[in-house]
């Protein structure tokens, strides 16, 4: 498996890009804006995207998505149930503010537990909510990408409608901070980090 992080959009979200070891297969995490280097490095190297996941609706983590649905027309978009009415809804995932509404149907709704594959590699989904009611994050080998639920000493915020602090700590104690401490994370926002160092420095969990 191989991890590519390229910063997208306008508040410069990780976007990830990642493929299988077996069989030219991949899939696209948070494609916060549109980027052509990452179509074309994906194109050059034909893989097949076969998965453009989000980890929640906010419009700084889709922006992209339309831009690369076009480039991969056989690719599956992926959401929590749970997000459904934030995605569909361009005032409660801010696009109204971002320089014109947007919303998204999902091919895929996804629940805690359910599980994708890609290639050898086995995705499995843990609905988090805090950040967002339908926060999800992909947990894959050893890695998490934990989109805004989790960050390197810090959590995403829950001053926004619908969120809860309450919900996001139990969600990364009960839910994150049972994966091996081996597992590396890799947030939507800031650097990479690890679980063992999460439960050990993060001052907010």
């Amino acid at each position: 498996m191989k991890v590519m992080r390229i910063p997208t959009g306008a508040l410069a979200v990780n976007t990830y890009y990642v493929t299988a070891a077996t069989v030219n297969q991949g899939f696209i995490v948070d494609p916060g804006g549109y980027d052509d280097y990452l179509t074309k490095r994906i194109k050059a190297a034909d893989v097949s995207i076969q998965y453009i996941i989000l980890t929640h609706g906010h419009h700084d983590h889709m922006g992209g998505v339309s831009e690369f649905m076009k480039e991969f027309p056989s690719a599956k978009l992926v959401a929590c149930i749970h997000e459904k009415e934030i995605l569909e809804d361009s005032n409660a995932n801010f696009s109204n503010y971002f320089g014109g509404g947007m919303t998204l149907k999902p091919d895929i709704y996804v629940d805690d537990g359910d599980t994708l594959e890609v290639g050898e590699l086995t995705l499995r989904f843990i609905h988090t909510p805090g950040h967002t009611p339908g926060g999800l994050c992909i947990y894959v080998g050893e890695l998490l990408f934990s989109g805004d639920t989790l960050f390197r000493q810090s959590v995403g915020r829950t001053d926004f409608p619908g969120s809860s602090f309450v919900d996001l700590k139990r969600a990364i104690n009960e839910k994150l901070f049972i994966l091996p401490e081996t597992t590396k994370v890799y947030p939507g926002h800031m650097e990479e980090t690890d679980i063992a160092f999460e439960k050990r420095n993060n001052p907010f969990v």
